[in-house]
């Protein structure tokens, strides 16, 4: 199999269905952030020690394949249904954010986005997953979205800041706090 296809040569490339669309659009758009966000979570999972953290991490880029599929699928099309994310990762994710936070000390300021290389490549990811989620905000204006995509990139940019804190304190690197 080819890695090239040299259909997108024109500047337009397809959703899933066929529907051709340029591909500076924003639904294109919405797709390409989502897919940036798995590839920085791919990369801190690079970084992390911990086996159940690395699972979780691998369990949110899959879910991050099936969220990018949903937004590929216009809601017409007769398998709309099918390819669309249901609420059941988000209350996964809320659990895990429930389990990793009992580790942490509470937050009493606000703190830099820095630590070991993992938790700073974690924060990455949370201010990637933030501009997803701009990015399907407003693609939701402009055509029919599934909500739980916003959802989802909601809690799973909450997600990042508890794995990148819980990572940074297992590695005992302490949290810079802001100095207005």
């Amino acid at each position: 199999m080819k890695i090239y296809t040299k259909f997108g040569d024109s500047g337009e490339t397809a959703l899933y269905g066929g529907t051709r669309i340029p591909k500076d659009a924003l639904q294109i758009e919405a797709i390409g952030t989502v897919d940036e966000l798995n590839a920085y979570i791919g990369y801190a999972q690079t970084l992390v020690d911990d086996a159940d953290l690395c699972h979780l991490m691998e369990r949110i880029q899959n879910h991050l394949f099936s969220l990018g599929a949903d937004l590929a699928t216009p809601a017409t099309h007769t398998k709309s249904t099918e390819l669309r994310v249901s609420e059941d990762f988000t209350l996964e994710m809320e659990k895990a954010i429930d389990t990793l936070s009992d580790e942490l000390p509470p937050l009493t300021n606000f703190i830099l986005p820095s630590g070991c290389q993992a938790g700073a490549a974690l924060h990455v990811a949370r201010a990637v997953c933030r501009r997803s989620e701009r990015c399907v905000v407003r693609l939701a204006r402009e055509v029919d979205v599934n909500p739980e995509i916003i959802r989802c990139l909601n809690r799973l940019s909450d997600l990042l800041f508890v794995l990148a804190r819980v990572v940074n304190h297992r590695s005992e690197m302490p949290e810079p706090i802001w100095k207005s």
